[in-house]
Parts: C-alpha cells; sequence; structure tokens
C-alpha cells in the first residue's frame, strides 16, 4: 500500500493576462510528485464535484447561489481578489471535494494528501484573501455529520492566521482550531482561533520548528482528534511574495517531518492540504508545496512498513 494523493487533473482557471498566481501549479504538482518518482499515477484519487449541501453545512444559501451562478456583486469579488469565471468556480468546488476525500482517505489509512485544498479565509457568508469556500470547514462539518469522527484538530501552519475557519468554529467544540502565523501579516483584523501562536516577522527555521514543538505534542494529548487537518502553506518561506517570515526549503522539510511523525506515531490520522504559496518562479513554488508529499511518503513507508 502506497500513501494516497488525491489530485486535481482539470484543475486549471485561465486568469487575465498578468495575473500573479496561476492555477496551473496545481497541475504541475502532481506532474513533478511522478517525474520526480515520489509517488505513482495508481496512488491518485481524483474528486468529483461536491453536493450542494456539503457547501450549505458551512456557507450560506446565498453566497454559494450566487458564486455558483457568477451573481456575486464586484465588492464582494473584489474581497476574493479572482476574478470570477466558470472555470473558476467549478475547479474550487472540487477542490471541496478533494479535502472530503483526503480525509475520508485518512482515516482509512492513517495519512494521506491533497495536491490542493486549504482555503482558510473563506467565511460562511463571504470569500476573502483567494479563498472560495474554506474546504477544511466543510470536510470537518462532513465527517461530523456522517459520525466518522467527533473531534478533529486543524494544525494550520500557513503564514496567514486562519480567520475564516476560526469564525466557523468559534463555538464548536467538536473541532480545535489551532493557527501559527506570521503576527504583522494579512489579515488585517485577526479573529480568535482556540489557539494562536503569532510569530515574529523573520523568523528562521530553528526558531520556527522550536515554537512549532513546543505546542503539537501537547495539544495532540489534549485534543485527542480522531483526525487531524493540516494545513500546509509554503508561505512562510522566505522566498514567498507575500509572506514574511523566513524559512529555507530545508526548514520546510524539516517542518513536515515533525508535524507528521509527532501525529502518526502516536495513532493520529493526518489529511493535509498544500496552503498558501506565491511565487513568480513557478518549478521553486511547486517544489516547496511538493515538500509535504515528500515527507508524507516518508512517514507512510515508515509506519505502515
Amino acid at each position: 500500500m502506497d500513501l494516497p494523493i488525491v489530485f486535481h487533473p482539470d484543475y486549471v482557471a485561465p486568469l487575465p493576462p498578468g495575473h500573479r498566481f496561476p492555477m496551473q501549479k496545481f497541475r504541475r504538482l502532481q506532474e513533478v510528485l511522478v517525474a520526480d518518482g515520489v509517488a505513482h499515477p495508481c496512488q491518485f484519487h481524483q474528486p468529483e464535484l461536491p453536493p450542494l449541501a456539503w457547501l450549505e453545512a458551512v456557507h450560506t444559501p446565498e453566497y454559494v447561489r450566487a458564486y455558483r451562478e457568477g451573481t456575486l456583486d464586484p465588492r464582494a469579488q473584489r474581497r476574493i481578489g479572482l476574478p470570477w469565471s466558470a472555470a473558476l468556480a467549478n475547479r474550487t468546488q472540487i477542490a471541496v471535494s478533494g479535502s472530503v476525500l483526503t480525509a475520508r482517505l485518512a482515516l482509512r489509512h492513517g495519512l494521506a494528501c491533497n495536491t490542493a485544498g486549504g482555503t482558510h479565509h473563506a467565511f460562511p457568508s463571504y470569500g476573502s484573501g483567494f479563498c472560495i469556500f474554506n474546504d477544511l470547514a466543510i470536510a470537518s462539518r462532513v465527517l461530523l455529520a456522517e459520525g466518522l469522527v467527533s473531534r478533529i484538530l486543524i494544525v494550520d501552519l500557513d503564514v496567514h492566521q486562519g480567520d475564516g475557519t476560526a469564525v466557523i468554529f468559534q463555538d464548536d467544540p467538536r473541532v480545535f482550531t489551532f493557527s501559527m502565523h506570521c503576527e504583522v501579516n494579512f489579515p488585517g483584523t485577526k479573529q480568535k482561533s482556540d489557539l494562536d501562536v503569532p510569530l515574529r516577522e523573520g523568523m528562521e527555521d530553528d526558531e520556527y520548528l522550536r515554537t512549532l514543538a513546543a505546542y503539537l505534542p501537547d495539544l495532540l494529548s489534549q485534543v485527542k482528534p480522531d483526525l487531524v487537518l493540516y494545513d500546509a502553506g509554503v508561505d512562510v518561506h522566505l522566498g514567498d511574495r507575500l509572506g514574511k517570515l523566513a524559512l529555507t526549503d530545508s526548514g520546510l522539510y524539516r517542518r513536515e517531518m515533525q508535524v507528521l511523525t509527532t501525529c502518526v506515531q502516536h495513532g493520529y490520522p493526518v489529511a493535509c492540504v498544500i496552503g498558501g504559496g506565491y511565487c513568480e518562479d513557478m518549478e521553486s513554488l511547486v517544489y516547496r508545496h511538493s515538500l509535504v508529499h515528500r515527507a508524507a511518503s516518508e512517514v507512510f513507508r515508515h509506519y505502515q512498513g
């Protein structure tokens, strides 16, 4: 048995010329994983469009309908930061299904990875910060409603606070939200997660990893989750356009190994999503996103072997 990976072969939404956040990275990530021997094509699982009820388990029917139909008002579209298109509406819904499928596979196999996901700035009635529907929140609500889990820990290590996720679960004790993020970065107004760890600007590998180690093992012991949803955002990298931390490629890989080993060796299933990452050099960005898959493959072989 090999590590299950959820992929998005049609995860390409054409954007206007000059747009700085190309969607092609999702398809390219799958190609790189295969080319580098990290994964074999047989390991990949393809999601389908989600039922409307999944989206409305987190988001208001009015917002869901307006986005799906392309009738969202211009101000709301600007807040998202991505121009609407039918292709974008389709792929963002498939991303939701991808995270649900990743979570199901993690429960079945102990560890699974998505080649997309991590849209943690989406609130119940609006999108924000390039996030339209909150896949982490929807996956949590779907699994809880189906009785597959009763307690979830969201470990959000994107450089930006998971503000939408924090608001969605602020009154739901079944989901514990942990966000470790750069303090002086988007969003300007932070929300209250169950545990927020703000980091100083410019933090490098060793200090970052020591900080994470000071919280994660105790959190697992405290929460005892049936599932960990891990947002492995790579915008903590020193070369990221929108991040203000200073992790290296090595630091990112060490972070992924630290998170996954800490969870899996204690029997906590982990579903990984790739989170944010913004870089002009597509290949460098895709490599950073691949690090969680490389680490997961190593951890999976070790603990399944």
